[in-house]
């Protein structure tokens, strides 16, 4: 018979569970008793073990709790049984224990061949855990990317099928999305992915600096231009060249890329001769290039040579079931900043997740949940530390204040459907700059492609870009034995 290696952590006197462990055993489980939860932790990360039983006495510890929150934080992927006196089983539910952390659970007396069943289920559950977070992290983390969603498999489908190819990309999406992660993904997966990947916000740069930063330049073309620099695209041979908010490039700007483009060779400012660049080009925007080209902000030609293959990355709110699974991710990440014990997400505040319309998308999210691990000082985050509450139930009597914000979505919402959804128009209409009607459709959740509630395409940023990090929900352990 195969051993199967099992940890029992007893936190009652071993001489009372021994009959139940000699069954265990004699039914080809490998038994490690510990009498600690450290201990449990321990044998666990260092054997591999991927089950255990928690055996719980007639009186229960106050700091058991806080012990097997330790416990299922340092053994992710294992999975526990617990063996229960029925007079302690309501309040082990009340606190959370039960639903929250364990496999199955039995109540003494224990059925020594259902409980080796309910083992052999959880040993077989863990294993297959584990191989699909090794599959997870091979095939995704070369993005960054986590999503369980429909949407976002479709999204991954895209990006295997764009990978294989060599030809020009453009994503689109509101600010947030994870353009840039998309594009990474992209190269990584293409046979350039050993190749650089350099990546440039064309917003976030003077014009009268990014002909120098994409092109290069020679030593003394210009004041202060004191030794020669290479541009970005230079920089990029033989690999992948990222242009993020390509429709913040300046016009005469335009026409160099389109050049490059057509004859794959630059020349540096100040200088004469044509470099040969071996370069894919993606490119990003969180605004809609073809109406951008109908009022002529951006090049057609140049519109048409960028936009050979098209990925779109969706708004949060379209894959809301991704929420729960990028929430807990980015928890275990920044919970690692601070020794406390903050151990997740209460329901409430996965609820609330859940109904919030997510204006700056995955990246507000980011800054929300780390910002909440910062300041939480309670076992779970609430609502109160996400900063995100349930609506107020609307008033008999409507306030002022509300009266004026009601009006001031109403006057977007019919400005935008005055103008078909074109924000520059809408905003002219409306007699304000175009990146102030963003920031007023961001604060009321409205979406200039579907002029509802819901959503919005926005370029407002929330907080600092995160850098990728490796694709794993569930963190990874030894192999169960």
């Amino acid at each position: 018979m195969k051993t199967r290696s099992l940890v029992y952590l007893y936190l009652i006197e071993e001489s009372a569970c021994r009959p139940l462990i000699q069954a265990m055993r004699a039914d080809g489980w490998h038994i490690r008793v510990v009498d600690s939860i450290e201990q449990a932790a321990r044998a666990v990360q260092q054997e591999g073990v991927g089950l255990g039983i928690i055996h719980f006495g007639e009186t229960l510890d106050p700091d058991i709790p806080l012990g097997l929150e330790r416990l299922m934080q340092l053994t992710p992927t294992a999975a526990w049984v617990g063996i229960i006196p029925p007079e302690r089983l309501i309040k082990l539910i009340d606190i959370g224990l039960i639903p929250g952390y364990f496999h199955d659970y039995h109540t003494e007396p224990v059925d020594p061949l259902r409980l080796s069943q309910c083992l052999g289920h959880a040993y077989g559950m863990a294993h297959a855990s584990r191989h699909a977070n090794r599959v997870q992290h091979r095939d995704l983390s070369s993005a960054g990317m986590i999503g369980v969603s429909e949407r976002m498999q479709q999204v991954f489908k895209q990006i295997g099928k764009i990978a294989s190819v060599d030809a020009s990309v453009m994503i689109s999406g509101s600010s947030g999305t994870g353009k840039e992660l998309a594009a990474r993904s992209i190269h990584d997966r293409s046979a350039r992915g050993k190749g650089p990947f350099v990546a440039i916000n064309c917003g976030a740069i003077s014009p009268t600096l990014i002909h120098s930063e994409l092109f290069g330049h020679e030593r003394g073309a210009f004041t202060g231009a004191h030794r020669r620099k290479i541009g970005r695209l230079e920089a990029a041979n033989g690999g992948t060249i990222f242009l993020d908010e390509i429709a913040d490039l300046p016009l005469d700007l335009q026409v160099n890329l389109l050049r490059f483009l057509q004859e794959r060779t630059i020349e540096r400012v100040g200088g004469m001769d044509s470099i040969q660049i071996d370069v894919r080009v993606i490119t990003a925007s969180h605004v809609e290039l073809h109406d951008a080209v109908e009022k002529g902000e951006f090049r057609e030609d140049l519109y048409y040579r960028l936009n050979v293959v098209q990925l779109r990355m969706p708004d949060l709110r379209e894959r809301v079931e991704d929420i729960e699974p990028l929430a807990r991710y980015f928890f275990s990440i920044f919970a690692k900043e601070r020794n406390h014990n903050v151990s997740g997400f209460s329901q409430q505040a996965l609820q609330v997740m859940r109904d919030y319309c997510w204006p700056g998308n995955v990246r507000e999210l980011i800054n929300r949940v780390r910002r909440a691990t910062i300041m939480c000082e309670h076992r779970l985050i609430t609502p109160q530390e996400l900063e995100l509450f349930h609506a107020e139930p609307e008033l008999a009597t409507e306030t002022l204040a509300q009266a004026r914000i009601d009006a001031e979505r109403q006057a977007i919402l019919a400005g935008l459907r005055q103008s078909s959804n074109n924000v520059s128009e809408a905003a002219r209409r409306l007699g304000v700059a175009r990146m102030t009607l963003y920031r007023l459709m961001q604060k009321h959740c409205i979406n200039a492609s579907e002029g509802k509630q819901g959503g919005i395409d926005v370029s407002a940023s929330f907080g600092e870009r995160i850098r990728p990090h490796p694709m794993s929900i569930i963190a990874r352990s030894g192999d169960s034995r």
